[in-house]
């Protein structure tokens, strides 16, 4: 293991509810039901495939511009108030990593303007010089493209590279990539199929420093 790369919605930062209160909330006041089962549903994948799965689920006459920039109003406007906190145990990884002059990136299929956001409002945002974000590549997750663009600027092999992620479509991304993928849920249960194909599955990110750190000695 050379290299350790995060996602970052539901795995550093807490930041899933605000997203399912904002949707939840925007589809409220146009007289639309976001149930919580669709939501999950999402988690994990770019907005333009968020867009495309929201407008085929609601249907033609759903008013998706007028929705979309109402929800990242909400959000915004939530997060600005309360602050994003940041999950736990992310603190003493970094600092371990750092310590260890471990290289670590961000590979979030949100895009470079919100990523730049929730990164700066969560304190996190000098913690990882290398972010890719969603807009930035081909395809989204769960195709490994992300990753792949992730190892690729850290300069290291995809398989020394370690991957956290917290969504089912993280984990397909990150091992369709090569790296070894460890998941730590969030909102979401994985999967049997998931499950199979991740490294490991944890419950807290002080899991993920000590699984690290024991494959350093």
């Amino acid at each position: 293991m050379q290299a350790v790369v995060f996602d970052m919605d539901g795995l550093m930062i807490d930041t899933e509810p605000i997203y399912q209160f904002s949707l939840q909330k925007a589809a409220k006041e146009l007289g639309y039901e976001f149930e919580q089962s669709f939501f999950f549903s999402i988690i994990g994948q770019p907005n333009d495939a968020c867009r495309k799965i929201i407008a085929g689920h609601f249907g033609p006459d759903f008013p998706l511009d007028t929705f979309w920039k109402r929800w990242q109003q909400i959000w915004k406007e939530h997060a600005e108030s309360t602050g994003i906190s940041i999950k736990p145990g992310l603190t003493e990884l970094l600092a371990f990593l750092n310590e260890h002059r471990i290289p670590k990136a961000v590979a979030t299929s949100s895009d470079g303007e919100q990523a730049a956001f929730s990164l700066k409002a969560s304190g996190l945002g000098r913690q990882f010089s290398h972010i890719v974000t969603g807009d930035q590549i081909p395809n989204g997750k769960p195709a490994p493209d992300i990753y792949l663009e992730a190892a690729r600027r850290l300069g290291v092999d995809p398989e020394k590279c370690v991957a956290l992620e917290d969504s089912e479509t993280g984990i397909l991304s990150a091992t369709s990539a090569g790296m070894t993928a460890i998941m730590v849920p969030d909102l979401k249960q994985p999967s049997d199929e998931v499950r199979a194909v991740a490294s490991h599955v944890l419950d807290s990110l002080y899991e993920a420093k000590e699984l690290i750190q024991s494959q350093l000695v």
